[in-house]
């Protein structure tokens, strides 16, 4: 007998007909002697519709008041996937994330886990219960709830494996793993049996939606292996693992993020020390960076330009613009009309010439690079956002529609 946690995405549980399909899942691999622990996001696009409500109520609501709002979802698709199992007549309870244990910072909106007690959990899985927790959530010092942010279903369930030793954690959505490609875009996609951490770990932050970054992060953290599988049928998914070489295969998967910004300060003095203040005071609300270009210095000033979420731009020019003038810069600029397009592949460290082949795609399709960012790893170029679904389609194509010489 084993512990196996389940997580199943909006996607999974968006109607009765698929609530009912997990039910089933679930319950067939309880009868098989498994501990099981289910998590789930809310159903659909609720998360979305949630979100709309309070827009037409308050266009600037408080982050405390979005995550009491928004963990209503997860409550909802969990009490219904407990009564779905309850109808199969299978013994089964739902626990909301800090009934499960979930103790979080208290980054509304973001959170972080700080730790998971899931004494809980253990109680009713002696019981002989299927616990149905509700993912994406927890509570802060102050008992209020809080969410973990996009994607954070996925990581719910992986601190549930480690916290509780699991032997398994499955990620279940609409696609049937990992692919070299979105294959609802990129027609000839390839599925990957088996991936990293670390190319996973890639392919997520850089806009792969099968998995949640953090949730990769903390599998690797603890050795959780995963499981990426579909929901709409019984075939083998990826195995997401510590190690995983696939022979012949420089990059393991090209990926597109259209949640990117960039933002441009003209005219920064070119003296010591100001780069640092300007990014210290965005680390401070919780702003993350990703791509950072600075300019050579001319006639005294550089010009630098970074990237950040199109969610944080708002707030990371209300930051900066009251900043330029008393550093001495010309202005701040932006541009929402980017998309960031990357390739991950371990294979790339030991073959050069990626990067050529990369930026060789693009040219021959006419596309413009505005950014570069490369790691041991990636390759990552921002490009304009109208070019996105091309640029990730040709990239594709020059690396996996050809044979890979070894």
């Amino acid at each position: 007998m084993g512990l196996i946690v389940q997580k199943f995405g909006g996607s999974s549980v968006a109607d009765a007909k698929r609530v009912l399909h997990v039910a089933d899942i679930v319950t067939k691999t309880y009868a098989k002697g498994n501990n099981v622990v289910a998590v789930v996001s809310a159903q659909g696009d609720t998360t979305d519709d949630l979100i709309a409500k309070a827009m037409e109520i308050n266009e600037n609501p408080s982050k405390r008041e979005m995550d009491m709002l928004l963990t209503t979802g997860e409550q909802a698709s969990a009490a219904l996937l407990a009564m779905a199992i309850e109808k199969l007549g299978y013994p089964v309870i739902s626990l909301l994330g800090w009934q499960a244990g979930f103790v979080t910072n208290s980054v509304y909106g973001s959170a972080r886990i700080k730790r998971v007690d899931p004494e809980r959990i253990r109680k009713e899985i002696d019981k002989k219960n299927i616990v149905v927790v509700t993912g994406f959530q927890g509570i802060n010092r102050y008992d209020d709830m809080t969410t973990l942010g996009r994607g954070g279903s996925d990581t719910s369930a992986v601190a549930i494996a480690a916290a509780m030793h699991a032997d398994l954690c499955q990620i279940y959505t609409d696609v049937e793993g990992v692919f070299t490609a979105d294959p609802r875009k990129v027609k000839n996609a390839r599925k990957l049996d088996a991936i990293s951490y670390d190319e996973m770990l890639e392919l997520a932050s850089l806009g792969a939606q099968v998995l949640n970054n953090r949730s990769v992060e903390m599998a690797k953290k603890y050795g959780i292996e995963l499981e990426v599988l579909s929901s709409m049928n019984d075939r083998p998914g990826t195995i997401v693992k510590e190690a995983a070489k696939m022979e012949g295969m420089l990059i393991s998967g090209v990926a597109k993020d259209e949640d990117v910004a960039r933002v441009s300060i003209i005219g920064v003095p070119d003296r010591p020390g100001l780069a640092f203040k300007i990014f210290s005071k965005l680390a401070s609300k919780n702003i993350n960076i990703d791509i950072i270009l600075q300019s050579v210095g001319r006639n005294g000033t550089k010009d630098i330009s970074f990237t950040v979420s199109r969610e944080n731009l708002k707030e990371t020019i209300a930051i900066l613009a009251p900043y330029i003038e008393q550093i001495g810069a010309d202005k701040v600029v932006y541009d929402e009309d980017v998309a960031k397009v990357s390739i991950v592949g371990a294979g790339m460290e030991s073959h050069p010439g990626i990067a050529a082949e990369m930026f060789e795609a693009l040219y021959e399709a006419n596309i413009n690079i505005h950014m570069i960012s490369t790691s041991e790893i990636k390759i990552s170029v921002l490009i304009d956002c109208k070019n996105a679904d091309q640029a990730v389609s040709v990239i594709h194509e020059k690396f996996f529609d050809k044979p890979v010489k070894a």
